[in-house]
């Protein structure tokens, strides 16, 4: 495992239409995730389950399928850092971030609701993109398996209180 500062640029963009209603934000890709080139890579991250449940509808495998499981529940997907100075795939290690340009969804799309996955996404979107979007955002709890705290279980419940909504 590599234990120094990488400084790392994201490899992907974000996956949204004009008719995305619910914009969630993580902090940056995982290592997992930049290796295979899409979110929530990491077979231990239960993102993609939460949603499933969420949602009670299936989710395919292939990142195709993900991003059309995305578009038809109109949700948009994207993270608060552009590029930033990081140990492997640790938040705490966050430093010189440059943040992304979310404002480019906000003008292309519906969004009505902004979420955050975990704190990191939160306390970073507050710091780098509230001040450019003036849009309030919901921190909910990450679904990383380093958020041990939170079942499988349980996060459903907290998602499906916040982001399941008719808009």
């Amino acid at each position: 495992m590599n234990k120094e500062y990488q400084h790392l640029v994201r490899t992907f963009g974000p996956v949204y239409d004009k008719n995305s209603q619910i914009l969630i934000l993580g902090s940056f890709p995982s290592a997992k995730s930049r290796e295979v080139n899409f979110f929530y890579g990491h077979p231990q991250n239960r993102f993609w389950k939460v949603l499933s449940a969420v949602y009670n509808l299936p989710l395919g495998e292939t990142i195709e399928e993900k991003k059309k499981f995305l578009c038809e529940n109109h949700i948009a997907l994207w993270d608060v850092i552009e590029s930033c100075d990081i140990i492997g795939s640790s938040d705490s290690s966050i430093k010189n971030v440059v943040p992304t340009d979310i404002n480019m969804i906000l003008q292309s799309a519906g969004i009505k609701m902004i979420f955050c996955n975990g704190a990191t996404s939160y306390n970073l979107y507050m710091k780098y993109s509230f001040p450019h979007t003036d849009r309030i955002a919901v921190k909910l709890p990450s679904t990383s398996p380093a958020n041990a705290v939170f079942s499988l279980d349980k996060l459903v419940k907290c998602w499906s209180k916040e982001i399941k909504h008719d808009f």
